[in-house]
């Protein structure tokens, strides 16, 4: 579960930095919750190719955030944010992190 969580977040972060395929493969494999059987079989190709297209896309997202931290950096300001008072700064906040 931890890892499901982890992968997802830095997907939320690096998502424009993956290819079309990249992101279908690992938005089926973890958002959908799809197996990778089923993905393989959808798309008419192995069960192998979709495991390691995963397993990329894993290596990229833990790459990205080891050289940018922005998933580290959205946590902490969210974490700030709520131990925050000024709602009009926390709004302005949220903006700057959906953007």
């Amino acid at each position: 579960m931890e890892k499901f969580v982890y992968y997802t977040k830095l997907f939320d972060c690096y998502e424009g930095l993956l290819n079309e395929h990249e992101k279908k493969t690992f938005s089926s494999y973890y958002e959908e919750n799809l197996s990778m059987q089923e993905i393989a079989n959808n798309r008419g190709v192995s069960k192998s190719a979709i495991g390691a297209t995963i397993k990329n896309v894993e290596m990229k997202l833990t790459t990205y955030e080891r050289i940018l931290h922005l998933e580290s950096k959205n946590e902490k300001i969210l974490n700030l944010m709520n131990q925050m008072e000024d709602e009009k700064i926390k709004a302005e906040l949220e903006k700057i992190l959906k953007e």
